[in-house]
């Protein structure tokens, strides 16, 4: 169901199909410009305009095509946020060029791994770039934003697998991560530059994403098994332990 959505929004041909390799080809320098120029509400506007495919079919098909490209949208206006959170030139550009791969190599992809991928990149980077992006805002916006961001991801992530009961793990995860922000939100601590709560949730999501995806594809012995369980006790006692708790703002 997932590649056949994806073949469907994804033009083969035609000047469809030349618009969207120009869109693709120019996106990254062009936010790239704007950001180094401060208009980034414009770049911001342009991104979510060159999503405009997922509106190219009937519109009982939009739901579905905005929840299908949550991920790249998260990950996109990831992008922007870190772009924009440097004024050094080189940073920028890095980023820009990951931005591109992420655009031509990861998006692209249709099979088991790639899609498992794009969520957990998704992911990761989405729950990085809101302490950037919501500085400064109220806990609850960081609450809302973990759990649509989680949520989504995880859609995304179960669905390749057609998960009979993918909403609902879903929406468990997403109640999950959620009440991490909110917990630890009162004590909100950084581990370098990246939030604790970010940290901790996107390890999780990417041990119980391996297990998941191991399980499925029937690579999941029980050595791995416990070896995946063993680190992910392990990064989240580290993330506990070894926090200073005693510089924390409440």
């Amino acid at each position: 169901m997932v590649k056949y959505i994806f073949d469907k929004i994804r033009p083969g041909r035609g000047f469809a199909h030349a618009f969207h390799l120009s869109i693709i080809a120019i996106l990254p320098p062009l936010i790239l410009v704007l950001v180094r120029l401060d208009f980034n509400l414009i770049a911001l506007a342009i991104l979510l305009l060159s999503k405009w495919r997922m509106f190219a079919l009937h519109p009982r098909h939009w739901i579905a095509h905005i929840r299908t490209n949550a991920v790249d949208i998260i990950a996109s206006v990831s992008f922007l946020v870190f772009m924009a959170s440097t004024s050094t030139m080189w940073i920028q550009i890095v980023w820009m060029i990951l931005f591109e791969i992420w655009l031509l190599y990861i998006k692209p992809g249709t099979s088991v791994g790639m899609v498992s991928a794009q969520a957990v990149i998704a992911n990761t980077l989405g729950l990085v770039s809101i302490f950037l992006a919501l500085e400064g805002a109220i806990l609850g916006a960081y609450v809302l934003a973990f759990w649509s961001i989680s949520y989504f991801c995880a859609r995304h992530f179960l669905n390749i697998f057609d998960e009979r009961h993918g909403r609902l793990i879903s929406s468990i995860w997403a109640f999950f991560a959620a009440a991490i922000m909110w917990v630890l939100g009162h004590w909100l601590l950084f581990v370098g530059p990246i939030a604790q709560p970010a940290l901790l949730v996107s390890s999780l999501a990417f041990g119980f994403a391996g297990l998941y995806y191991l399980e499925q594809t029937d690579r999941l012995s029980s050595t791995i098994r416990q070896q995946i369980i063993l680190t992910m006790f392990a990064i989240v006692f580290v993330i506990i332990v070894f926090s200073r708790w005693g510089d924390a703002t409440v």
